[in-house]
Formats: structure tokens, sequence, C-alpha cells
């Protein structure tokens, strides 16, 4: 089992803001999380990749609990976008997107071969010579994956690997949401196991193996998409009034609201 959560709670001062989470997932994977703005899904990821210890419970990856990986190790397995990824210097983006192999030791012909890889399966190929900083917000985006996609492009350097992912398509128009998504399952059959949160439902719906759905921190419903998404579950977690729909090709579930 690549990412175990068992029950885990991060507290800050008195309050959860993650409370009695569990869930697993294997390599080849993809997890959506979804739920209200301040139900704890940044949280969750952050408690994931390391950087919040939860107060109780245990966060465990690939057998070892990921308390014992040392920085180094942990940056080769695991690698994490988050909400903003502020950069104020003017880097090209080929040099931002190179940041994400620094954990390795593979060589620059290596690491330009990775870079143009992940540059084309993010489409941002054409703007591998830009100033990262004059780009658009959708641009930034997709440099941004295509930078922690880098980090864990091949099984080679680390074996079984974990990317998290919080909002990743966020600020992207449709083709490229479609592209990204698309893009994300192919390297999910690379042997990476996926989190990713997501404001979009149906799109998250469309695209990952489970879901887990949050409120207030704790869990609400976790399974397949076809269980989570339902109107009891969404009324519960967003507090709205939907309608779920099966897709018409896919069958996957689709939310329509008012």
């Amino acid at each position: 089992m690549t990412l175990q959560a068992e029950a885990i709670t991060v507290r800050r001062g008195e309050r959860a803001l993650v409370a009695g989470v569990s869930l697993h997932v294997e390599p080849g994977e993809m997890l959506a999380v979804i739920g209200a703005n301040g139900a704890g899904k940044s949280t969750l990821l952050h408690a994931l990749v390391g950087d919040l210890p939860p107060s109780a419970g245990r966060v465990s990856f690939d057998g070892r609990s990921l308390a014992t990986y040392d920085r180094l190790e942990r940056a080769r397995r695991i690698a994490f976008l988050a909400q903003a990824s502020p950069l104020a210097f003017p880097f090209t983006v080929r040099d931002v997107i190179a940041l994400g192999r620094s954990p390795h030791a593979t060589g620059r012909i290596r690491d330009a071969e990775i870079v143009d890889a992940v540059a084309t399966a993010t489409d941002v190929a054409h703007l591998l010579d830009r100033t990262y900083t004059r780009l658009s917000g959708g641009e930034k985006q997709r440099v941004q994956l295509a930078r922690v996609l880098a980090q864990v492009w091949r099984a080679e350097d680390a074996g079984d690997r974990l990317l998290l992912l919080d909002e990743p398509v966020a600020s992207l128009d449709i083709g490229h949401q479609s592209l990204i998504m698309r893009g994300l399952r192919r390297v999910a059959a690379t042997g990476v196991a996926i989190v990713f949160v997501a404001h979009d439902v149906s799109l998250a719906a469309a695209h990952a193996d489970g879901m887990l759905a949050l409120a207030d921190g704790g869990p609400v419903a976790s399974g397949s998409p076809t269980r989570v998404v339902t109107e009891a579950t969404l009324e519960r977690v967003f507090d709205a009034d939907t309608h779920v729909i099966a897709h018409p090709v896919t069958g996957t579930p689709v939310v329509l609201h008012g």
C-alpha cells in the first residue's frame, strides 16, 4: 500500500482542522478530495506530505511511517503542489520546471529530457524560454504542475511515488482542465499514487478512482465516485440543493445546480 492515513487529526490550538480522517491510495490510483471552503482539504494534504505532523493517528508511505523519511528521500518520492506557489524571481519557465529535479542526481542531459517531457505533457513547451513572472495565471499554474511532475516523473529514480495536488486545474480553461486530468491519469499508470483536491465535483468524479468528502474537518463519505457524489452527501458537504445525473457517455456522476 503506497499511502495510508489512519484516523489522523490535525489541531491548531483547541480546534481540530482535520478530525479522524482515514484513507489509502495504491500505486496507479487517483483519489479526489472534495469539500466546502474551510473543510480541511488543504490541511489534509499538508499532513499527508509531512508538513503538519498529525496530533493523533498515523500517516505511512510504502509501508513506513512518513516520519521516518528524511527530507531528501521524501523529496525524491513525494511531490506536492500547493494552492499558491509564489515566485517573484525572473526565472525562465525551463528553470522553474528544472527545480523539480533538484532532489535527484540524474545528470544534466537526463534532467533536460524530463523537463521537455513534462513541459509537453502540461502544454508549456512553447513557453520554456519565457520569463515565468510574465506569464498568465493559467500558464503559471501549468508550469508549477510541470515542476512537481518532474520531481516524480521516473519510477527508476525512486520506485513507487506519491503526488499531492491542491486544486491542480484552478484557473485553467476547460480545454486545459481536460488535458491535465487526462495527463494525470497517464502519470498514475506509471505507478504514481495521486491525491488531488478539486472544487469541480463533476470533473473530479470523471477522473478519480475514489473520492473522499470532508465537512468541518471530518469525513462524510468515501468510496467510488457514484457512492460519494449523491444529492444527500452534497447537501451535507456544501449545504447546496443539487441534482446528480449520470453522464450520458461515461456514466460518471454529473452535478447540476441552479
